[in-house]
């Protein structure tokens, strides 16, 4: 029985992994759960799972957990940074999802690194922001990193039984988002709800907005460099509307490997928490009997800069893709909250790069200095925005 510590159960990716739980009791137990603020359906989740652990934002999040669970619950009740490291490396579990959104997944995956457990990783940020140093620290306690994101879940499955030599390139899919087609000069007039209405994926609010600005598939890049050890330029991001190729590999024989599914993220869950082995999960295979038509096209950057700010930060490496996504995070927050438009997003934070002298080797200290910075300066930039640590 594999035994989970869940960092994100409240958002998507974690209620996906829950509902998997629940599919095999025999196969999965959880041992603790991490939330934010929405301390009702963590309650909830807690009277089903009975975890040992969980952990809330803050103090005041950890009183009203309390409220709602009755006098016989034996779940300890954590909260802040300090709670989410420990639900991280949790000693009775085995296997760390870290499902939390943002910068704020970072510290929790290295705690979880630390500990010797097992990293189901869906949080793209720590990659993004640490690479080097997640992966050299990975390495040094012999920790395997699996992939969430459908995208890399795609490729580290095309890549089983090959030989890395032979990788010729990594094609790397992307839906294109809400505003594939959506001509240039209405952007500024998008709506945060128009923004979260992708036409294929059901997620969180963030990861929406990255990707109707193709920032999430900019951020993946960088992922992908970090999770399967290459050079950012054999990863070539293809647009496919349809989101049925979750990403491909081409090897230098021409051939071309892809991995294809419904856009329903349960498959990449299930198959990071039960690797090696695949678990039935009664899912429907595309329609290929029903004109399922397939197909691709080149990025647009200039009508999408984020991904070409984000190709940016991965060419130039060191403190800056830090930078690149701590600014984004303060941008599309601002965007939600209506107090910048859609197209301010790209601006504020290629203003934030131009604005950053990039330490080319950072230690762990540099690139939490570089976050820190990136959002001061970011929020700066946001009329009436106050900055949030």
């Amino acid at each position: 029985m594999r035994r989970l510590s869940i960092l994100g159960s409240t958002g998507s990716i974690g209620r996906n992994a829950l509902s998997i739980v629940q599919m095999f009791p025999e196969r999965f137990c959880v041992k603790a759960l991490a939330a934010k603020r929405n301390v009702v359906l963590l309650a909830e989740q807690i009277r089903i799972f009975r975890p040992e652990v969980a952990v809330v934002f803050d103090e005041a999040g950890g009183r009203e957990l309390k409220s709602l669970l009755t006098g016989s619950c034996r779940t300890r009740i954590l909260h802040g940074d300090d709670g989410y490291a420990a639900a991280a490396a949790w000693e009775s579990a085995d296997l760390t999802l870290a499902a939390i959104v943002g910068a704020a997944g970072l510290r929790p995956t290295l705690s979880a690194i630390d500990a010797g457990k097992t990293i189901a990783l869906a949080n793209k940020e720590t990659l993004v922001m640490a690479g080097a140093v997640v992966m050299a620290r990975a390495a040094g306690r012999g920790v395997s990193i699996l992939p969430v994101d459908s995208e890399h879940s795609a490729i580290f499955q095309c890549l089983q039984g090959q030989r890395m030599e032979d990788v010729d390139r990594i094609l790397l899919t992307a839906s294109g988002g809400p505003f594939l087609d959506r001509p240039a000069d209405t952007f500024a007039g998008i709506t945060p709800a128009e923004a979260l209405r992708h036409p294929n994926w059901a997620m969180g609010a963030k990861i929406s907005v990255d990707s109707a600005t193709l920032m999430n598939k900019g951020l993946e890049v960088l992922e992908a460099k970090w999770l399967f050890g290459v050079s950012h330029e054999i990863i070539q991001v293809v647009v496919h509307p349809q989101s049925v190729i979750h990403s491909m590999v081409a090897f230098r024989d021409g051939a071309v490997i892809a991995q294809l599914g419904i856009p329903d993220m349960k498959a990449a869950i299930a198959y990071a928490l039960s690797y090696p082995e695949r678990l039935d999960l009664g899912q429907p295979l595309p329609d290929f009997s029903g004109g399922c038509d397939l197909t691709f096209r080149e990025p647009d950057v200039e009508r999408f800069p984020c991904l070409g700010l984000a190709y940016e930060a991965c060419r130039r490496g060191g403190t800056l893709p830090a930078v690149l996504n701590a600014a984004n995070e303060v941008a599309v927050n601002a965007f939600l909250e209506g107090r910048i438009g859609f197209t301010a997003i790209a601006s504020i934070i290629g203003r934030t790069m131009a604005a950053h002298t990039a330490v080319a080797d950072p230690a762990l200290e540099d690139i939490i200095g570089a976050d820190r910075w990136a959002r001061k300066t970011a929020a700066g930039l946001v009329p009436g925005y106050t900055h949030r640590v």
